[in-house]
Protein backbone atom coordinates (compact mmCIF):
# COMPACT_ATOMS: atom_id res chain seq x y z
CA UNK A 1 0.00 0.00 0.00
CA UNK A 2 1.09 3.34 -0.90
CA UNK A 3 -0.06 6.72 1.03
CA UNK A 4 -0.76 10.22 -0.12
CA UNK A 5 -0.33 13.17 2.29
CA UNK A 6 -1.35 15.65 0.14
CA UNK A 7 -2.09 19.45 0.57
CA UNK A 8 -0.27 19.82 3.81
CA UNK A 9 1.95 22.71 4.89
CA UNK A 10 5.15 20.72 4.89
CA UNK A 11 7.75 22.34 7.99
CA UNK A 12 10.68 21.25 7.29
CA UNK A 13 14.62 21.78 6.42
CA UNK A 14 13.88 25.85 7.74
CA UNK A 15 11.37 25.98 5.21
CA UNK A 16 7.51 25.96 4.94
CA UNK A 17 5.55 25.31 1.70
CA UNK A 18 2.48 23.51 0.16
CA UNK A 19 2.66 20.40 -0.96
CA UNK A 20 2.77 16.48 -0.63
CA UNK A 21 4.21 13.56 0.57
CA UNK A 22 4.24 9.97 -1.58
CA UNK A 23 4.72 6.80 1.18
CA UNK A 24 5.84 3.59 -0.54
CA UNK A 25 6.08 1.06 2.53
CA UNK A 26 8.61 2.81 4.53
CA UNK A 27 9.97 5.40 3.24
CA UNK A 28 9.45 8.57 1.62
CA UNK A 29 9.38 8.30 -2.38
CA UNK A 30 8.18 11.62 -3.86
CA UNK A 31 7.76 15.34 -2.50
CA UNK A 32 6.14 17.70 -4.46
CA UNK A 33 5.36 21.95 -3.71
CA UNK A 34 1.42 22.27 -4.27
CA UNK A 35 1.79 23.71 -7.92
CA UNK A 36 3.54 19.86 -8.69
CA UNK A 37 1.00 17.52 -7.08
CA UNK A 38 1.81 14.03 -7.13
CA UNK A 39 -0.34 12.16 -10.05
CA UNK A 40 -0.74 9.44 -8.08
CA UNK A 41 -4.23 7.40 -9.95
CA UNK A 42 -3.54 4.02 -8.41
CA UNK A 43 -6.39 1.92 -6.45
CA UNK A 44 -3.64 0.62 -3.86
CA UNK A 45 -2.79 3.95 -2.92
CA UNK A 46 -4.37 5.25 0.35
CA UNK A 47 -5.06 9.01 -0.24
CA UNK A 48 -4.89 11.75 2.87
CA UNK A 49 -6.28 14.98 2.22
CA UNK A 50 -4.26 17.24 4.37
CA UNK A 51 -5.62 20.71 4.21
CA UNK A 52 -5.17 22.89 6.41
CA UNK A 53 -2.97 20.59 8.64
CA UNK A 54 1.13 21.22 9.09
CA UNK A 55 3.25 18.17 8.34
CA UNK A 56 6.59 17.66 10.07
CA UNK A 57 8.96 15.25 10.32
CA UNK A 58 8.22 12.69 13.74
CA UNK A 59 10.03 14.02 17.06
CA UNK A 60 13.25 12.40 17.77
CA UNK A 61 13.38 12.29 21.88
CA UNK A 62 17.07 11.27 22.46
CA UNK A 63 16.34 11.25 26.72
CA UNK A 64 13.40 8.94 27.65
CA UNK A 65 12.77 6.27 30.82
CA UNK A 66 10.04 3.64 29.66
CA UNK A 67 10.94 1.76 32.71
CA UNK A 68 11.09 -1.55 31.06
CA UNK A 69 12.55 -3.96 32.62
CA UNK A 70 11.77 -3.96 36.87
CA UNK A 71 10.12 -0.40 37.19
CA UNK A 72 6.69 -1.83 34.69
CA UNK A 73 4.09 -0.87 37.45
CA UNK A 74 4.47 2.81 36.01
CA UNK A 75 5.29 2.73 32.62
CA UNK A 76 6.60 -0.07 30.08
CA UNK A 77 8.37 0.11 26.39
CA UNK A 78 4.75 -0.47 25.49
CA UNK A 79 2.56 2.15 26.97
CA UNK A 80 5.07 4.66 26.86
CA UNK A 81 5.60 4.21 23.11
CA UNK A 82 2.23 4.54 22.52
CA UNK A 83 2.28 8.23 24.75
CA UNK A 84 4.78 9.09 22.06
CA UNK A 85 3.56 8.38 19.40
CA UNK A 86 0.08 10.06 20.17
CA UNK A 87 1.93 13.15 21.21
CA UNK A 88 4.34 13.25 17.62
CA UNK A 89 7.26 11.03 18.55
CA UNK A 90 8.41 8.61 16.74
CA UNK A 91 11.84 7.36 17.73
CA UNK A 92 12.80 7.58 21.13
CA UNK A 93 16.24 6.02 22.96
CA UNK A 94 16.20 4.62 26.08
CA UNK A 95 18.49 5.48 29.24
CA UNK A 96 19.93 2.64 31.31
CA UNK A 97 18.95 3.05 34.66
CA UNK A 98 16.18 0.10 35.27
CA UNK A 99 16.16 -3.14 36.73
CA UNK A 100 18.22 -4.56 36.22
CA UNK A 101 20.62 -1.64 34.76
CA UNK A 102 21.62 -1.66 31.23
CA UNK A 103 25.02 -2.03 32.57
CA UNK A 104 25.43 -5.50 30.42
CA UNK A 105 25.65 -6.90 26.79
CA UNK A 106 23.30 -8.78 27.71
CA UNK A 107 20.87 -6.60 29.70
CA UNK A 108 21.06 -4.51 26.10
CA UNK A 109 20.02 -7.15 23.73
CA UNK A 110 17.20 -7.60 26.22
CA UNK A 111 15.69 -4.36 25.59
CA UNK A 112 16.20 -4.76 21.97
CA UNK A 113 14.42 -8.19 21.58
CA UNK A 114 11.50 -6.49 23.79
CA UNK A 115 11.15 -3.80 22.15
CA UNK A 116 11.23 -5.78 18.94
CA UNK A 117 8.07 -7.51 20.22
CA UNK A 118 6.17 -4.10 21.88
CA UNK A 119 7.33 -1.23 20.66
CA UNK A 120 5.03 1.26 18.31
CA UNK A 121 7.78 3.67 17.53
CA UNK A 122 11.08 3.29 16.48
CA UNK A 123 13.60 2.80 19.25
CA UNK A 124 17.22 3.02 20.56
CA UNK A 125 19.10 2.14 23.92
CA UNK A 126 21.89 3.89 25.72
CA UNK A 127 24.41 1.70 27.56
CA UNK A 128 25.03 2.76 31.14
CA UNK A 129 28.82 3.27 32.40
CA UNK A 130 29.92 2.29 35.78
CA UNK A 131 32.68 2.24 38.08
CA UNK A 132 33.31 -1.38 37.07
CA UNK A 133 32.46 -1.92 33.48
CA UNK A 134 34.86 0.38 30.71
CA UNK A 135 35.61 -3.20 29.18
CA UNK A 136 32.48 -3.82 27.85
CA UNK A 137 32.15 -0.37 25.86
CA UNK A 138 34.52 -1.34 23.38
CA UNK A 139 32.19 -4.41 22.65
CA UNK A 140 29.10 -1.98 21.49
CA UNK A 141 28.84 -1.44 17.99
CA UNK A 142 28.53 1.83 16.65
CA UNK A 143 25.66 1.12 14.05
CA UNK A 144 23.29 -0.06 17.12
CA UNK A 145 24.59 2.15 20.62
CA UNK A 146 23.28 6.09 20.20
CA UNK A 147 26.10 6.61 23.40
CA UNK A 148 27.24 5.88 26.74
CA UNK A 149 25.32 7.50 29.49
CA UNK A 150 26.98 8.11 32.47
CA UNK A 151 25.63 9.61 36.02
CA UNK A 152 28.08 11.94 37.51
CA UNK A 153 25.72 13.08 40.32
CA UNK A 154 23.24 11.12 42.40
CA UNK A 155 21.44 8.59 40.66
CA UNK A 156 19.35 5.73 40.66
CA UNK A 157 20.53 2.22 41.13
CA UNK A 158 24.50 3.11 42.17
CA UNK A 159 24.91 3.70 38.56
CA UNK A 160 26.97 6.59 39.77
CA UNK A 161 30.68 7.39 38.59
CA UNK A 162 32.58 8.61 40.11
CA UNK A 163 35.98 6.57 40.64
CA UNK A 164 38.42 9.03 38.65
CA UNK A 165 40.53 6.19 36.51
CA UNK A 166 36.98 4.61 35.37
CA UNK A 167 36.23 7.97 34.17
CA UNK A 168 39.40 8.81 32.46
CA UNK A 169 39.01 4.86 30.49
CA UNK A 170 35.57 5.35 29.58
CA UNK A 171 36.20 9.31 28.08
CA UNK A 172 39.74 8.43 26.10
CA UNK A 173 38.79 4.58 25.08
CA UNK A 174 35.71 4.83 23.19
CA UNK A 175 34.52 7.06 19.99
CA UNK A 176 31.21 6.62 21.12
CA UNK A 177 29.22 9.44 22.28
CA UNK A 178 29.10 10.36 26.03
CA UNK A 179 25.71 11.68 27.48
CA UNK A 180 26.09 12.91 31.04
CA UNK A 181 23.90 13.34 34.03
CA UNK A 182 25.90 16.41 35.86
CA UNK A 183 25.02 17.15 39.60
CA UNK A 184 27.55 17.52 42.03
CA UNK A 185 26.77 14.88 44.53
CA UNK A 186 29.04 16.93 47.63
CA UNK A 187 27.55 20.12 46.58
CA UNK A 188 23.65 18.54 46.56
CA UNK A 189 24.95 16.73 50.07
CA UNK A 190 26.18 20.07 51.61
CA UNK A 191 23.23 21.83 50.38
CA UNK A 192 20.54 19.30 51.69
CA UNK A 193 22.42 19.22 55.34
CA UNK A 194 22.41 23.13 55.72
CA UNK A 195 18.70 23.28 55.14
CA UNK A 196 17.50 20.72 56.88
CA UNK A 197 19.71 21.66 59.45
CA UNK A 198 17.88 24.96 59.35
CA UNK A 199 14.06 24.32 58.40
CA UNK A 200 14.08 20.52 59.73
CA UNK A 201 13.49 17.48 57.27
CA UNK A 202 10.02 18.66 55.56
CA UNK A 203 11.14 21.02 53.46
CA UNK A 204 8.82 22.34 50.68
CA UNK A 205 9.14 21.92 46.95
CA UNK A 206 10.63 25.53 46.66
CA UNK A 207 14.08 24.01 48.42
CA UNK A 208 14.61 21.66 45.27
CA UNK A 209 16.44 23.97 42.65
CA UNK A 210 18.58 25.41 46.23
CA UNK A 211 20.11 21.75 47.14
CA UNK A 212 20.36 21.05 43.32
CA UNK A 213 21.72 24.00 42.60
CA UNK A 214 23.35 26.14 39.55
CA UNK A 215 26.60 25.37 41.64
CA UNK A 216 26.13 21.66 42.01
CA UNK A 217 24.88 21.39 37.65
CA UNK A 218 28.01 23.47 36.69
CA UNK A 219 30.63 21.76 39.02
CA UNK A 220 29.67 18.44 37.50
CA UNK A 221 29.43 19.71 33.96
CA UNK A 222 32.60 21.71 33.73
CA UNK A 223 35.12 18.75 34.96
CA UNK A 224 32.99 16.21 32.45
CA UNK A 225 33.94 19.43 29.47
CA UNK A 226 37.46 20.07 30.88
CA UNK A 227 38.17 15.50 30.73
CA UNK A 228 36.30 15.19 27.66
CA UNK A 229 38.18 18.16 25.99
CA UNK A 230 41.85 16.92 27.04
CA UNK A 231 40.87 13.18 26.18
CA UNK A 232 39.48 14.15 22.69
CA UNK A 233 35.92 12.83 23.77
CA UNK A 234 32.31 13.63 22.08
CA UNK A 235 30.21 14.75 25.28
CA UNK A 236 26.52 15.51 25.67
CA UNK A 237 25.26 17.57 28.19
CA UNK A 238 22.05 15.87 28.68
CA UNK A 239 19.12 18.13 30.76
CA UNK A 240 20.67 21.54 31.23
CA UNK A 241 19.38 23.70 33.98
CA UNK A 242 21.12 26.66 33.92
CA UNK A 243 22.44 29.96 31.62
CA UNK A 244 25.60 29.64 33.84
CA UNK A 245 26.51 26.21 32.02
CA UNK A 246 25.78 27.73 28.71
CA UNK A 247 29.19 29.41 28.25
CA UNK A 248 30.47 25.58 28.40
CA UNK A 249 29.02 24.09 24.69
CA UNK A 250 30.76 24.57 21.87
CA UNK A 251 29.57 26.66 19.01
CA UNK A 252 29.76 26.69 14.76
CA UNK A 253 27.92 23.89 12.83
CA UNK A 254 26.90 20.78 14.67
CA UNK A 255 28.04 17.69 13.08
CA UNK A 256 31.96 19.48 13.59
CA UNK A 257 30.99 20.04 17.51
CA UNK A 258 32.92 17.63 20.46
CA UNK A 259 30.80 19.43 22.84
CA UNK A 260 26.98 19.56 22.87
CA UNK A 261 23.91 19.90 25.07
CA UNK A 262 20.19 19.74 25.20
CA UNK A 263 17.76 21.30 27.24
CA UNK A 264 14.02 19.74 28.15
CA UNK A 265 10.71 20.79 27.49
CA UNK A 266 10.15 21.31 31.36
CA UNK A 267 12.84 23.60 31.63
CA UNK A 268 11.85 25.34 28.41
CA UNK A 269 8.09 25.73 30.11
CA UNK A 270 8.40 25.78 33.92
CA UNK A 271 10.17 28.16 36.35
CA UNK A 272 10.32 27.76 40.29
CA UNK A 273 7.45 30.29 40.70
CA UNK A 274 5.42 27.12 39.31
CA UNK A 275 6.25 25.24 42.66
CA UNK A 276 4.00 27.12 43.97
CA UNK A 277 1.07 25.31 42.20
CA UNK A 278 1.98 21.88 41.07
CA UNK A 279 5.06 21.10 44.01
CA UNK A 280 6.07 17.54 43.15
CA UNK A 281 4.65 16.93 39.46
CA UNK A 282 7.46 19.58 38.47
CA UNK A 283 10.14 17.92 40.50
CA UNK A 284 13.07 16.47 37.86
CA UNK A 285 16.71 16.55 38.56
CA UNK A 286 18.15 18.94 37.68
CA UNK A 287 15.57 20.97 39.36
CA UNK A 288 14.05 23.76 37.14
CA UNK A 289 15.38 27.00 38.35
CA UNK A 290 14.62 30.87 38.07
CA UNK A 291 13.06 32.21 35.57
CA UNK A 292 16.47 34.05 34.27
CA UNK A 293 17.72 30.65 33.99
CA UNK A 294 14.82 29.72 31.90
CA UNK A 295 14.91 32.89 29.73
CA UNK A 296 18.60 32.06 29.24
CA UNK A 297 17.86 28.63 28.00
CA UNK A 298 15.47 29.95 25.51
CA UNK A 299 17.36 32.18 23.80
CA UNK A 300 20.14 29.38 23.71
CA UNK A 301 17.90 27.50 21.73
CA UNK A 302 17.16 29.99 19.52
CA UNK A 303 20.96 31.17 18.93
CA UNK A 304 21.87 27.40 18.39
CA UNK A 305 24.13 27.30 21.55
CA UNK A 306 21.93 24.31 22.53
CA UNK A 307 21.65 21.48 20.09
CA UNK A 308 18.72 19.62 20.86
CA UNK A 309 15.06 19.64 23.03
CA UNK A 310 14.41 16.37 24.44
CA UNK A 311 11.79 15.32 27.09
CA UNK A 312 13.54 13.30 30.13
CA UNK A 313 10.36 11.58 30.29
CA UNK A 314 10.40 9.97 33.35
CA UNK A 315 7.04 8.24 34.55
CA UNK A 316 6.03 7.36 38.42
CA UNK A 317 2.81 6.72 40.34
CA UNK A 318 1.75 9.87 42.04
CA UNK A 319 1.71 7.99 45.15
CA UNK A 320 5.69 8.22 44.20
CA UNK A 321 5.40 11.95 43.68
CA UNK A 322 3.98 12.69 47.15
CA UNK A 323 5.89 13.87 50.09
CA UNK A 324 8.47 17.05 50.52
CA UNK A 325 10.77 18.05 48.95
CA UNK A 326 13.55 15.17 50.16
CA UNK A 327 10.96 12.56 49.87
CA UNK A 328 8.85 13.14 46.32
CA UNK A 329 10.64 10.76 43.48
CA UNK A 330 12.16 13.21 40.70
CA UNK A 331 10.65 12.58 37.14
CA UNK A 332 7.58 13.09 34.78
CA UNK A 333 5.77 11.89 32.22
CA UNK A 334 5.79 14.21 29.16
CA UNK A 335 5.98 12.66 25.93
CA UNK A 336 3.02 13.30 24.38
CA UNK A 337 2.83 16.57 25.37
CA UNK A 338 6.54 17.39 24.20
CA UNK A 339 5.96 19.20 21.06
CA UNK A 340 2.36 20.55 21.58
CA UNK A 341 3.76 22.69 24.21
CA UNK A 342 6.97 23.79 21.64
CA UNK A 343 4.29 24.39 19.24
CA UNK A 344 2.32 26.33 21.75
CA UNK A 345 5.63 28.22 22.74
CA UNK A 346 6.35 29.11 19.48
CA UNK A 347 2.66 30.65 18.57
CA UNK A 348 3.70 32.97 21.48
CA UNK A 349 6.92 33.95 19.39
CA UNK A 350 9.43 32.23 21.81
CA UNK A 351 10.46 30.30 18.82
CA UNK A 352 9.26 29.99 15.67
CA UNK A 353 8.01 26.45 14.41
CA UNK A 354 10.92 25.74 12.16
CA UNK A 355 13.19 26.09 14.77
CA UNK A 356 10.71 23.46 16.89
CA UNK A 357 11.36 21.03 13.93
CA UNK A 358 14.61 21.81 13.72
CA UNK A 359 15.40 20.80 17.65
CA UNK A 360 13.34 18.34 17.69
CA UNK A 361 13.97 15.94 14.72
CA UNK A 362 16.89 17.64 12.35
CA UNK A 363 19.11 18.25 15.28
CA UNK A 364 18.62 14.97 17.06
CA UNK A 365 19.65 13.00 13.68
CA UNK A 366 22.48 14.88 12.95
CA UNK A 367 23.60 14.73 16.16
CA UNK A 368 23.67 11.35 16.88
CA UNK A 369 24.13 10.43 13.19
CA UNK A 370 21.00 8.37 12.89
CA UNK A 371 20.47 6.57 9.69
CA UNK A 372 17.37 8.35 7.54
CA UNK A 373 15.19 9.63 9.76
CA UNK A 374 14.59 13.43 10.95
CA UNK A 375 13.76 14.87 7.78
CA UNK A 376 11.54 14.97 5.01
CA UNK A 377 13.30 13.57 2.12
CA UNK A 378 12.89 11.14 -0.61
CA UNK A 379 14.30 7.96 0.53
CA UNK A 380 14.06 8.46 4.34
CA UNK A 381 12.04 6.99 6.80
CA UNK A 382 8.55 8.03 6.83
CA UNK A 383 8.15 9.38 10.23
CA UNK A 384 5.92 11.75 9.91
CA UNK A 385 3.21 13.68 12.59
CA UNK A 386 0.53 15.73 10.81
CA UNK A 387 -0.68 18.58 13.19
CA UNK A 388 -4.14 20.67 12.92
CA UNK A 389 -3.30 24.02 14.12
CA UNK A 390 -6.60 24.94 14.57
CA UNK A 391 -8.19 21.64 17.21
CA UNK A 392 -7.36 22.36 20.50
CA UNK A 393 -6.06 19.80 22.94
CA UNK A 394 -6.94 20.66 26.61
CA UNK A 395 -5.11 18.01 28.97
CA UNK A 396 -7.29 15.94 31.01
CA UNK A 397 -6.93 12.71 32.57
CA UNK A 398 -9.30 10.79 29.98
CA UNK A 399 -6.74 11.52 27.25
CA UNK A 400 -3.49 10.76 28.37
CA UNK A 401 -2.02 7.77 27.33
CA UNK A 402 0.55 7.32 29.81
CA UNK A 403 0.78 4.12 31.96
CA UNK A 404 1.15 6.41 35.63
CA UNK A 405 -2.09 8.22 34.62
CA UNK A 406 -1.01 11.77 35.19
CA UNK A 407 0.60 14.69 33.49
CA UNK A 408 2.18 17.94 34.85
CA UNK A 409 0.05 19.64 32.08
CA UNK A 410 -3.30 18.42 33.26
CA UNK A 411 -5.59 21.44 33.13
CA UNK A 412 -3.36 22.90 30.15
CA UNK A 413 -5.02 23.84 27.05
CA UNK A 414 -3.01 23.82 24.15
CA UNK A 415 -3.79 26.05 20.61
CA UNK A 416 -3.12 22.52 18.34
CA UNK A 417 -3.52 18.78 18.13
CA UNK A 418 -1.56 15.93 16.85
CA UNK A 419 -3.78 14.85 14.14
CA UNK A 420 -1.85 11.65 12.66
CA UNK A 421 1.00 9.92 13.33
CA UNK A 422 3.17 7.61 10.86
CA UNK A 423 6.04 5.45 12.20
CA UNK A 424 7.94 3.71 9.14
CA UNK A 425 5.09 4.79 6.14
CA UNK A 426 2.46 3.02 8.67
CA UNK A 427 -0.36 5.49 10.36
CA UNK A 428 0.02 4.92 13.83
CA UNK A 429 -1.90 7.42 15.81
CA UNK A 430 -4.91 9.05 14.09
CA UNK A 431 -7.41 11.34 15.54
CA UNK A 432 -7.26 10.49 19.15
CA UNK A 433 -6.71 6.73 18.54
CA UNK A 434 -3.87 4.46 17.93
CA UNK A 435 -4.90 3.08 15.05
CA UNK A 436 -1.80 0.44 14.25
CA UNK A 437 0.21 -2.43 15.22
CA UNK A 438 3.48 -2.62 16.65
CA UNK A 439 5.93 -1.43 13.86
CA UNK A 440 8.87 0.87 15.55
CA UNK A 441 11.97 -0.51 13.94
CA UNK A 442 15.57 -0.19 15.97
CA UNK A 443 17.29 2.68 14.44
CA UNK A 444 20.85 2.44 12.91
CA UNK A 445 23.58 4.91 12.82
CA UNK A 446 26.23 5.72 11.00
Amino acid sequence: MRTLISNALIINEGISFKGSVLIDDDCIVSIQAADKAVNETSEHVKKIDASGKWLLPGVIDDQVHFREPGLTHKGDIYSESRAAVAGGVTTFMDMPNTIPQTITIEALEWKYRRASEVSVANYSFFFGGTNDNAGLIKLLSRSRTPGIKLFLGSSTGNMLVDNEAALRRIFGETDLLIAVHAEKEDIIRRNKERYVSKYGSELDLSFHPLIRSEEACYASSSEAVALATELGARLHLLHLSTGKELGLLDGGDLPDRKITGEVCVHHLWFCEDDYRLLGSRIKWNPAIKSKSDRDALRKALNDNTIAIVATDHAPHLLSEKEGSCLTAASGGPLVQHALLAMLTMAKEGIFTKEKVVEKMAHHPAELFRIDRRGFIREGYFADLVLIDPTQPTAVTKENLWYKCGWSPFEGVTFPFSVWKTFVNGQEIYSEGQIVGDCVGKEVRFY
